[in-house]
């Protein structure tokens, strides 16, 4: 399987600049300016790219996320939201 190391079957440790965060947003919300601080420095330290995404620019992820914003993907995965744990982030993105 790609991306399975052989030992154990476990996948394999994605290189940081094959994954990607994305932080799912709107504006004027100060939960979704303190969600990208933290992505920010995590991603930075990491060299992990990332994006955003505005519910105001895009029915479908209104009418997904709108009630959980700021939200935070992880390789196209919803990792949290509302507040992002640097930690944990940092934890998702070194396996």
């Amino acid at each position: 399987m790609a991306g399975m190391s052989p030992i154990f079957g476990r996948r394999a440790a994605r290189l940081p600049e094959e994954r990607l965060v994305t932080l799912i947003r709107k504006p004027g919300c100060h939960l979704c300016d303190d969600a990208q601080a933290v992505i920010e420095k995590v991603c930075g330290d990491l060299g992990v790219p990332w994006e955003q995404k505005s519910i105001d620019e895009d029915p479908r992820l209104h009418d997904q996320y709108w009630e959980q914003i700021p939200v935070v993907l992880v390789d196209g995965e919803q990792h949290t939201f509302w507040r992002v744990d640097e930690g944990r982030l940092r934890q998702a993105l070194t396996v």
